[in-house]
């Protein structure tokens, strides 16, 4: 049997509790940004939260990507709001939406880019 490990690009359920200020809490689908070698090497991923929160349609920092067909709502990645957490101890586990197209995934990595300016 093949042990999951959450990989680059895909969208993984993660809790995000405890939180604090404006960040996000509960449990949110989740995009990875780190690679699988990291991801299982370290237990720990990176990646940016994602939400269905209407406000972040004027947030210039969030990346649609579009409506869901199981709700109806916008998706959006935050890509102000990077972040690592231990995928093990909070039991991620993998979103419907499997992985992200590798257009919209570059969209949000240069929109974060602009954020930490790493290039």
């Amino acid at each position: 049997m093949v042990k999951w490990v959450p990989d680059r690009r895909d969208v993984i359920w993660i809790d995000c509790n405890p939180q604090a200020g404006r960040e996000m809490r509960d449990i949110h689908p989740f995009l990875v940004l780190s690679p699988a070698n990291f991801n299982n090497r370290t237990s720990l991923v990176i990646g940016l939260p994602m939400t269905t929160a209407e406000y972040n349609a004027d947030n210039p920092f969030a990346i649609s990507l579009g409506k869901i067909r199981k709700t109806g709502k916008t998706s959006y990645v935050l890509c102000h709001q990077p972040k690592s957490f231990d995928w093990r101890i909070r039991d991620a586990r993998p979103h419907e939406m499997k992985k992200l197209d590798e257009a919209l995934f570059m969209t949000v990595c240069e929109r974060l880019n602009q954020i930490i300016q790493l290039k």
